[in-house]
């Protein structure tokens, strides 16, 4: 996701129509058939786990050809009794990733669960400190790029041209390779890390795409399942056009909701009164920007990608961040968007993209027309989404001419002995709207949902929300469950920081957001 969509039939029904790919997949067996090699890991981004890495079948229907490699990470149990064995996590992309996220999910846990729970991260096949890495073009996202509005037909052809050549690149140079970058290709990876750990079942926490992947993963290997969480679920009926389509309407919700914060605090920020008078002064700027961006690097493009974030999170620090930097903007100061672009909207390694396409574009068939393309996401800009309509066009269209032969879509859910899954979801996620989260409820059989009323923030586990987090450590303590569809209330809205005037400093956010789906 800039970014997560198949169109099909209502949750619990199936994908009428569709042939659907296998239910239960082949297993490894218990005992591994390789030993895992651990020691501390060398990146200063991993400080203080362990790192290891697996060889697994490029092709698993041939487990003898072949070979990849997956990096893993570790966050060791501290105790010596009470052991619960191995949680894989993964944070979502697809594209992210995972050996950094073990620490940070480990470092959230109370320190009961740091003793009994060895934290799992890797890097998906293609991701980051696997081999090989995929990359594309570092170039793609350079700025300034075209406009994503194709207000003229020069401008559609740019970006259509663009998209087909990037599809072309990574073709043809990883060639076949990219027949084997589907989610469950992914799965089967994990099951083999599974194995390799040793482990007759694994416990399982995944954000985001995170959800989709251990989803497919609890649909193909029941058994194999201990505990697991999805948090922020994607809409499994949905993958991955009209997922897409989906968001751009959740999106717009959450920029319209920074915009009236904005106005909210005029006082402070100077925008707008209103809600209507902010996201015209925004729009202003980004047709300004199109024809004269910001110090050379700050088009509108850039200013999107940089405001994108706050439709992913409003906590943090991230909202008045932003404002702040459209403020000093609106005061003559031009380097405030610059600094917010380099922080938050400036992609440098294409390696997340170059993965988030292989998955994306190969897990079901896209759409192969351009004008279904454009007549769609037409329709929802003159609907009046438009912050990220065209921009989320443009960032999945590589998957119209994509190099690689589309899998079946997997019937999530249907197959019997998943133990019960935990699910939370915000009622507002624009990345992986709230339907996701319901009808991953209605497919996973026992499963029970927790929803967080109002709260726009994807990822929410180990985001501060003590009716979250307390939810979240029962379940991996001894496997209480509360009641399906129990709320919990958002965060409190943030505010200005004190005495803050719309000159002031403000301090970079946080940390960063779990990522696109």
């Amino acid at each position: 996701m800039k970014k997560l969509a198949i169109a099909a039939a209502a949750a619990g029904a199936g994908l009428v129509g569709l042939a659907l790919a296998p239910t239960v997949a082949q297993a490894r067996p218990v005992q591994p058939s390789v030993s895992l090699s651990w020691s501390a890991c060398t990146d200063e981004s991993l400080s203080g786990l362990e790192c290891a890495s697996l060889k697994v079948p490029l092709d698993h229907s041939k487990p003898h050809g072949q070979q990849i490699t997956l990096a893993l990470s570790r966050f060791k149990h501290t105790g010596t009794t009470g052991y619960q064995g191995a949680m894989l996590v993964n944070p979502g992309g697809p594209g992210g990733t995972g050996r950094d996220f073990a620490s940070r999910v480990a470092d959230g846990l109370p320190d009961s669960l740091k003793a009994t729970y060895d934290v799992i991260g890797f890097d998906p096949r293609g991701v980051g400190g696997s081999s090989p890495s995929l990359t594309c073009d570092p170039n793609y996202f350079l700025p300034v790029r075209p406009d994503y509005l194709p207000t003229t037909k020069a401008l559609e052809t740019t970006w259509l041209k663009r998209s087909a050549k990037y599809a072309a690149t990574c073709g043809k140079k990883y060639g076949s390779l990219l027949n084997h970058m589907k989610t469950t290709d992914a799965v089967r990876d994990m099951d083999d890390i599974r194995a390799a750990l040793g482990q007759k079942q694994i416990n399982y926490y995944g954000a985001s795409y995170g959800t989709y992947l251990g989803s497919v993963y609890a649909t193909m290997f029941p058994s194999h399942v201990r505990r697991m969480v999805l948090d922020s679920n994607v809409k499994p009926s949905d993958v991955w056009y009209d997922a897409n389509l989906e968001q751009d309407k959740a999106f717009e919700g959450n920029i319209n909701a920074l915009f009236a914060w904005a106005a909210k605090y005029d006082s402070v920020y100077h925008l707008g009164t209103t809600q209507k008078a902010v996201r015209d002064f925004y729009f202003a700027t980004r047709a300004k920007l199109a024809k004269a961006p910001a110090l050379g690097t700050v088009g509108g493009d850039e200013l999107d990608d940089t405001y994108l974030v706050a439709g992913y999170i409003d906590e943090g620090g991230y909202w008045q961040y932003l404002v702040n930097a459209l403020s000093q903007y609106k005061a003559g100061n031009a380097q405030a968007l610059v600094d917010a672009y380099n922080l938050l909207g400036l992609t440098t390694d294409d390696n997340g993209y170059a993965v988030y396409n292989a998955v994306q574009c190969s897990d079901v068939q896209w759409p192969k027309s351009w004008d279904k393309w454009r007549r769609d996401n037409s329709k929802l800009y003159n609907a009046g989404y438009k912050f990220e309509t065209w921009g989320n066009a443009w960032y999945n269209a590589p998957c119209l001419t994509w190099p690689a032969k589309a899998g079946k879509p997997v019937d999530v859910g249907h197959a019997k002995g998943v133990p019960p899954v935990l699910l939370f979801q915000a009622t507002n996620d624009a990345a992986t709207p709230f339907p996701g989260g319901v009808e991953m409820n209605q497919r996973l059989k026992g499963s029970r949902l927790v929803i967080e009323d109002g709260g726009r923030t994807h990822g929410v586990v180990e985001r501060g929300n003590a009716c979250i987090d307390d939810k979240f450590a029962a379940f991996l303590t001894n496997g209480a469950l509360p009641a399906n569809k129990t709320h919990c209330a958002r965060l409190p809205e943030p505010v200005p920081p004190s005495g803050a005037t719309a000159k002031a400093a403000v301090a970079q956010p946080s940390q960063q957001p779990l990522g696109r789906p």
